[in-house]
C-alpha cells in the first residue's frame, strides 16, 4: 500500500487517494477530507514555537543511554502537549541488542510495548501492558500500526469511524475502550534511525481536543527520528555493554569444584555502566588433600582490556595454584606474570586456602580490602591480614597469615565494588558492610544480600564479586586421617600398615594393594629425595587420596627407565594404577599425592 494516510471514509475516497499519491509520485501521507467531516485546523505551533518545543525535547529526551528509559521519555514529552495519549513499541530484534529491521515491507516484525502516557481523562483505555510483545495476528493485514511498520511511513487518521477504531487496537475490548473514551483521532509514526526501523509510537486525541492535522504528523515526524535517535544510541550501548558482561562472565567459573568440609558461594554482579565491567574475578580451586583455595581479584581499569587482563591472570593463578599451595608465593609469581604483561596494568587480589583437617585458613594479600569473618553468632570483623603491594607493583614478597574458621562461620571475600562511593572514605565504606553483614542471616548472606541490600546513598555503581565461604562439619561420607611418620626403622612398613587398617574399618578392602604399594613408593622416594618422610594422610571423599608431605624442594617427575635398570619406575606404576597424580610445594617442602577410583 503506498499511501498510508488513512481517514476512515469509503473504498473510493482511498482508490481516489492512492492515485493521487502514486501521480505525485510521493510518499508523504495524504489527507482525504469527507465531507461530512469538521474544516482541519490551522497549525497548532508557530515557526519558532515548534523549533522551541523541538529543542526542549532534544534535552529531556535520551537523558541517559537506557533503551526503556527513553521511550519513556518520548511518551511523556508528547503529552499533554502534541497528543492526550502516546504508546511506543520496540521491536524485539532491538531489544536484543540487534540491528533493527530493513524497511522492505515484508512481514511484520514482532514488537513489545515500552511506554504508555495518557491524560487522567484517559485512564480507561486498554493499550497493550508496558513489557508484554504486542499480539497483532488478530488483524495483521487490517492494523494501522501493522502498515506504519511495514511501509515505515506514518499513518494518520483524523477523524475516526467505526471500522478505524478496529484498525487502531488490536482486540475488540480495546476497540470499545477507546470508543467510550471519546478518543476520535489517531497517527502513527515509524521510528527508523540510519535508515533502519526500530519501533513505532502511536499518538490519539480525544475530547474537545482538536483532531490532528498534517502539520502534526510532521511535527510527530520530526520528533520520532530525534528519539529514534536516541534510542539507537541506547541499543548500541547495551550492545556494547552486553558483549563485555558476556566476556566477563565467559572467563570467570561456570561452576565451583567439590569442596570437602566447606560451603562456597559466588556471586558477580556487573557494573551498570559498561565502562564499569572488566576487571573483577574469582576462583574456587580444588587442591590436594581436600584443600581449596579462594581467589578473588580487581584489575584497575576498566572495559574491555581490562577484561583481558584479568581472564589471562586468572589463569596463571589457577596454574600456580596447582603447583604450590601456600598463598603468599602464589601472590609473589603472579606478581612477576603480571609485571610481564604488556598492558602495565597492576591488580590487587586476595588468596585463602582451606584445610578441612583442622578448618583453618591460610590468607595472604596483594592489596585486596581485607576479608570479613562472620562468627556463628553473627558477629562480624574484619581479619588483619597483612597487607603487600598490588600485582604488577614489583614489591614482594607477601606474608601469610593463619586463622581457625569456627564452625558453622564464613569468611567473606569481595572486591572494593562492593563498598565504594563516590563520596565516603574508605573506612565509612568498611564500617557499612560490616553492620550490614552482622545484620544478615547465613541464609541471606550465602545469597549475596551484600549485593542487593539497599544502600543510603547514590547505591553500587561499580561491578562488583562476593564469595561467601562456610566451615561446616564434615560430612558422613567425607573420612579424613593423618600421621606423622616415624623417621626411625621402617616408615614404609608403619605406613602400610596404617592405611590397610584404616581401609578395612572404612570398607575399602578392594583398594588396599594398590593403595600399599602407592605408600610404599611415595616413602621411598621421600627416604631418598626428601629428606625422609613426614605426615601421612589419606582423604575418603568421592575419590580415595594417598598424600605424602616431606621437606625435599624437587618436584619428583617420571624417569624413562631403560630395561636394565634397577629402579626408576616407582612413579611410572603409580601413573598406571591411580586415576591421576601429582605434587605440589608447600611452605616447608611439598606434597606428593595419588588418587584413585572408588570401587563401583
Amino acid at each position: 500500500m503506498e499511501v498510508s494516510t488513512v481517514n476512515g471514509g469509503g473504498g473510493r475516497a482511498r482508490r481516489l487517494t492512492r492515485r493521487l499519491a502514486a501521480r505525485n509520485g510521493t510518499s508523504r501521507p495524504l489527507h482525504v477530507r469527507r465531507p461530512e467531516s469538521v474544516p482541519l485546523r490551522g497549525d497548532r505551533f508557530t515557526t519558532a514555537a515548534r523549533m522551541r518545543w523541538l529543542n526542549a525535547a532534544s534535552t529531556r529526551i535520551g537523558t541517559t543511554l537506557d533503551l526503556e528509559r527513553t521511550a519513556e521519555e518520548l511518551a511523556g514529552f508528547s503529552v499533554p502537549r502534541l497528543a492526550d495519549g502516546a504508546a511506543v513499541d520496540v521491536l524485539e530484534s532491538v531489544l536484543r541488542g540487534e540491528e533493527g529491521e530493513r524497511v522492505t515491507g515484508a512481514a511484520v516484525p514482532v514488537t513489545r510495548a515500552m511506554a504508555v502516557r495518557a491524560i487522567d481523562a484517559l485512564n480507561e483505555l486498554e493499550p497493550a501492558p508496558v513489557g508484554e510483545v504486542v499480539d497483532r495476528r488478530e488483524r495483521r493485514e487490517t492494523l494501522l500500526t501493522t502498515e506504519c511498520l511495514r511501509n515505515g511511513r506514518p499513518v494518520l487518521v483524523s477523524r475516526m469511524t467505526l471500522e478505524d477504531y478496529r484498525r487502531v487496537t488490536p482486540t475488540d475490548s480495546a476497540a470499545r475502550a477507546m470508543r467510550r473514551q471519546g478518543v476520535h483521532s489517531y497517527m502513527a509514526v515509524p521510528l527508523i534511525a540510519r535508515g533502519v526501523l526500530l519501533g513505532s509510537a502511536d499518538f490519539v486525541r480525544a475530547g474537545n481536543s482538536p483532531p490532528f492535522n498534517r502539520a502534526d504528523l510532521d511535527l510527530a515526524s520530526q520528533l520520532a527520528s530525534m528519539a529514534a535517535v536516541f534510542i539507537d544510541n541506547a541499543r548500541l550501548y547495551g550492545r556494547e555493554r552486553q558483549h563485555v558482561v558476556s566476556l566477563q562472565r565467559s572467563l570467570l567459573p561456570r561452576a565451583t569444584p567439590h569442596t570437602p568440609g566447606l560451603g562456597v558461594h559466588a556471586h558477580y554482579a556487573p557494573a551498570v555502566d559498561a565502562h564499569g565491567v572488566g576487571g573483577d574475578w574469582y576462583d574456587v580451586v580444588a587442591l590436594p588433600g581436600g584443600r581449596t583455595a579462594l581467589v578473588v581479584g580487581d584489575v584497575t581499569g576498566h572495559g574491555l582490556p581490562a577484561a583481558a587482563t584479568m581472564g589471562r591472570l586468572r589463569t596463571v593463578a589457577r596454574t600456580l595454584m596447582t603447583l604450590d599451595i601456600a598463598p603468599d608465593r602464589v601472590l609473589a609469581r603472579l606478581d612477576l606474570a603480571t609485571r610481564d604483561l604488556e598492558d602495565d596494568q597492576v591488580a590487587t587480589c586476595l588468596c585463602a586456602v582451606y584445610d578441612p583437617a583442622d578448618s583453618s585458613y591460610t590468607v595472604a594479600s596483594a592489596g585486596h580490602p581485607p576479608p570479613l569473618l562472620v562468627g556463628p553468632d553473627g558477629s562480624a570483623r574484619y581479619v588483619d591480614v597483612p597487607v603487600g603491594a598490588p600485582l604488577g607493583a614489583g614489591v614482594i614478597p607477601y606474608d601469610p597469615l593463619r586463622l581457625r574458621g569456627p564452625a558453622g562461620g564464613r569468611l567473606v571475600l569481595y572486591t572494593d565494588g562492593l563498598i565504594k562511593t563516590r563520596t565516603d572514605d574508605v573506612d565509612v565504606q568498611l564500617e557499612r558492610l560490616r553492620t550490614s553483614v552482622a545484620a544478615m542471616e547465613p541464609g541471606q548472606l550465602d545469597a549475596g544480600g551484600p549485593l542487593t541490600s539497599p544502600r543510603q546513598d547514590d547505591g553500587r555503581f561499580d561491578e562488583a564479586v562476593l564469595l561467601v565461604a562456610g566451615g561446616h562439619e564434615p560430612p558422613q561420607e567425607l573420612r579424613l586421617r593423618e600421621w606423622d611418620l616415624p623417621t626411625e626403622g621402617n616408615p614404609a612398613s608403619t605406613a602400610r600398615k596404617l592405611v590397610t587398617e584404616q581401609l578395612g574399618r572404612w570398607g575399602l578392602d578392594e583398594l588396599a594393594d594398590v593403595t600399599e604399594l602407592v605408600v610404599s613408593e611415595l616413602v621411598g622416594n621421600a627416604l631418598r629425595y626428601g629428606g625422609g618422610p613426614g605426615r601421612l594422610r589419606l582423604l575418603y571423599d568421592e575419590r580415595l587420596q594417598v598424600e605424602l608431605a616431606d621437606t625435599g624442594p624437587d618436584l619428583p617427575q617420571i624417569q624413562h627407565a631403560d630395561v636394565s635398570d634397577e629402579g626408576g619406575r616407582g612413579l611410572q606404576l603409580i601413573n598406571l594404577l591411580c586415576r591421576r597424580w601429582g605434587s605440589c610445594r608447600t611452605a616447608t617442602g611439598k606434597v606428593v599425592w595419588a588418587e584413585q577410583n572408588l570401587p563401583g
